[in-house]
């Protein structure tokens, strides 16, 4: 397992040092993130055997990385700077947490699964072309790549599949109240 690592970090260490100075714009808080990276990614190793595309899972890593930093960072510095030197406790306990809730969490697993069916209605060239985008976190160059099209069929692509399955999710009676909530 840990050369299995090792060869990941070889092939995408550079990738993900230039995803996150191009996030970061800064060199230190660049390497800091990357760092971050990397430890999420090890304490994660058993899920490296599970992954079809290791280079969209480390960007998911990356970016989802970069959003906790930064939510943290405007947190910490918009109640900090408004608390009174006579307070006891820390501001930050007083604030709710970012955390969602398990009824959150299965919401979203149902709202989930019910587009992840509703896209099986779709013609196969735009399940994929959404799969790819969505769930695989591919760039347009990447999946045009892929499908061997040109960038312009695949924004058309897009575009279309995302207009037939809101159809197909809105035509569901029985899904009005998630559809439009």
């Amino acid at each position: 397992m840990i050369s299995c690592l090792n060869g990941i970090y070889e092939e995408y260490n550079r990738y993900i040092y230039h995803l996150c100075l191009k996030l970061t714009r800064n060199t230190a808080e660049a390497e800091d993130l990357m760092q971050e990276v990397w430890v999420k990614v090890v304490r994660n190793e058993e899920q490296v055997e599970k992954v079809d595309h290791v280079k969209a899972w480390l960007t998911t890593i990356t970016m989802n990385t970069f959003r906790d930093r930064y939510r943290k960072n405007v947190r910490r510095s918009k109640y900090m700077m408004s608390q009174p030197e006579t307070l006891d406790v820390p501001i930050l306990d007083l604030v709710p947490s970012n955390e969602i809730s398990t009824e959150e969490k299965v919401e979203k697993e149902v709202v989930t699964k019910i587009v992840q069916e509703k896209m099986q209605e779709l013609d196969g060239i735009y399940q994929k072309t959404l799969w790819y985008f969505y769930v695989d976190q591919y760039s347009l160059a990447e999946i045009s790549t892929l499908m061997k099209v040109s960038i312009g069929t695949v924004k058309s692509r897009l575009f279309r599949a995302k207009a037939r399955l809101k159809e197909i999710l809105l035509s569901d009676s029985s899904l009005q109240d998630v559809v439009m909530a």
